[in-house]
């Protein structure tokens, strides 16, 4: 805990420093990237940590996804336990992808971490956490299905010295470079992580030279206390007891097996307790999470449903426990396969929290979004440079239905914030034609607040043979509502033939796709709050106005009846009939 006396105004001040410091990193990132996997889409997070390895701060407004909060910290305190950080010197940074003993979640998530010192002590940590877009192994990506060990997903990085006094390691770099597919892209998205954390530690060094080292430390540790204090009176909140939820993952790509996540959250005054024990087996196929994975969803559930505004760092911890048992889907065993968790797994554990939770704070809680990330990765040799790329993208659902409003559309959810990757960028970087991109019409859980819609899009295959991987989930088991709300579209993925065929791919599933066929993927809505027959028809015209709810689905499921005759300028002002 922080010792001597903390001035508020002064936190305050602090606390602004230290994230304009981590957004200027983030904006370092960004600007020196190659991939568009973190150029436009900003999938990576940058942080700052105590010289002990707790999180104080990560950028919250453009960048920094909820699932990088809780495995980024602990790879940090891993490096730090393997690796003599006091050996090191300014301009050194240590990486590390590997999820054993604790780490990235995948190995696509290359973890960089720098020291900073401050009259030759090591004062803090600058850290970021970014996906590049090849690690190597089984198929481009590095996120196959069909696999059972985590040697068949890439190149494993236990912690390493790979930058030198501002410069990448000529040896550890031939041996990376020699594993991956997109070399240029690897290695320049790797400069771009040192430049973000030297970008952070310059600036906490000009804080420390205006307020002092001693100073600044100091506040970083109260920024710890200040949000465990706020995390303890928002625990306080929840009704003492104990509520329990399970959800399913369907199938992990080598066989149609359910398999169930279950939790039971016992609410104990100011802190809580998490129970993952009863959970399925470990999957066969690559679904499995290691403990960070599932600590970042609680993380991130507790903060969002209890006080939004909390500032996510270590101190929010504390009050926190967590229970897990090896060998299960949600604590894997070494060497077991796991790259797919970050996409479906995680998502699936916030789902059970959530609903829990809506057991003992029902206001605060929404219905089931979309549930996956949906992501592909297509990968293969331009035919424009004959050059390997690999293409990475996750795709936007519905977002669930709440107590007093609307999900959103086509967004990307929960332990996700990446953005979409603009149809130019695409179009530019690989043989790829985007012929489709829209809302799902119809894919929305109705309710009095309706979930959001899906998305779907659709590419044309421009070079030869390519290798795809789909990682997506929610294709039987739709999104649920809540309190009356209905289930939400479930998601399909389709490849059409240059002859005409259609063939439908599983949600798991690594396949070639030939030139000229088209690739086109459907994401699932989020699930609907309350009754839809007590939705105000206003909000189900201007649903059918913009194209989100066809006028059958007006009728038949929100009891609205309106004239498919009148323009869309007519019905913006025409007057509605409840209809059956």
């Amino acid at each position: 805990m922080t010792t001597g006396n903390i001035d508020p105004i002064t936190l305050e001040v602090m606390r602004n420093a230290f994230y304009s410091i981590s957004e200027e990193m983030n904006a370092a990132l960004v600007r020196a990237s190659y991939s568009t996997n973190i150029k436009d889409r900003r999938d990576a997070s940058c942080a700052i940590y105590t010289a002990t390895g707790d999180i104080v701060v990560v950028a919250q407004s453009e960048m920094g996804t909820p699932l990088h909060l809780g495995t980024m910290h602990s790879a940090v305190k891993t490096a730090l336990d393997a690796y003599p950080f006091e050996e090191l010197g300014p301009g050194d940074a240590v990486a590390m992808n590997t999820p054993y003993p604790g780490g990235p979640g995948h190995l696509n998530d290359l973890c960089l971490i720098s020291p900073i010192f401050y009259d030759g002590r090591m004062v803090a940590l600058t850290a970021n956490q970014a996906h590049h877009v090849d690690m190597g192994g089984f198929a481009p990506g590095s996120m196959p299905f069909g696999v059972t060990e985590i040697f068949q997903e890439g190149l494993q990085i236990p912690p390493i010295r790979l930058f030198r006094d501002g410069e990448l390691d000529r040896d550890l770099w031939n041996l990376i470079s020699q594993n991956v597919r997109p070399r240029v892209e690897v290695r320049g998205d790797l400069f771009a992580q040192l430049a973000a954390n030297s970008v952070g530690g310059r600036n906490i060094l000009q804080l420390m030279d205006r307020f002092g080292a001693s100073t600044v430390e100091q506040y970083l540790d109260e920024m710890l206390d200040y949000s465990e204090r706020r995390m303890r009176a928002a625990l306080a909140l929840i009704p003492q007891g104990a509520y329990s939820a399970e959800d399913v993952i369907e199938g992990d790509g080598i066989s149609d097996k359910d398999y169930v996540i279950r939790v039971t959250v016992e609410a104990k005054g100011d802190s809580i307790r998490c129970d993952f024990t009863q959970t399925d087996p470990s999957a066969l196929g690559p679904l499995n999470c290691r403990w960070p994975s599932v600590a970042a969803c609680v993380y991130y559930v507790l903060k969002a449903v209890l006080d939004p505004e909390l500032p996510p760092n270590a101190g929010l911890y504390r009050p926190i426990e967590i229970d897990v048992r090896d060998g299960t889907v949600l604590s894997a065993v070494y060497p077991t396969a796991v790259c797919n968790a970050n996409i479906i797994t995680t998502q699936r554990i916030v789902d059970c929290l959530i609903a829990a939770l809506a057991q003992a704070v029902p206001e605060r809680v929404l219905a089931a979004s979309s549930g996956t990330m949906n992501l592909l990765n297509i990968g293969g040799i331009d035919p424009r440079s004959g050059v390997y790329y690999n293409y990475v993208e996750t795709y936007a659902g519905g977002q669930g239905g709440m107590k007093r409003q609307d999900g959103m559309d086509a967004v990307q959810n929960h332990m996700t914030n990446t953005r979409n990757a603009p149809v130019e960028s695409i179009e530019q970087a690989y043989p790829l034609l985007v012929e489709t991109y829209g809302l799902a019409q119809d894919s929305e859980g109705a309710g009095e607040h309706r979930g959001g819609v899906g998305l779907k899009r659709a590419f044309r295959v421009l070079g030869d043979q390519i290798r795809v991987t789909l990682s997506s989930d929610r294709a039987r088991l739709a999104p649920w509502g809540l309190f009356g709300g209905h289930d939400a579209g479930r998601s399909q993925c389709v490849v059409r033939g240059t002859d005409g065929g259609q063939r439908l791919l599983p949600s798991k599933v690594t396949t070639e796709v030939g030139r000229g066929q088209v690739l086109e993927t459907t994401t699932p809505g989020g699930g609907g709050w309350g009754d839809p027959r007590k939705r105000n028809p206003d909000a189900v015209l201007r649903d059918v106005v913009e194209g989100i709810v066809s006028l059958d689905r007006a009728r038949s499921v929100y009891g609205v009846a309106i004239d498919a005759d009148m323009s869309v300028d007519e019905a913006g002002t025409a007057s509605l009939r409840n209809g059956s």
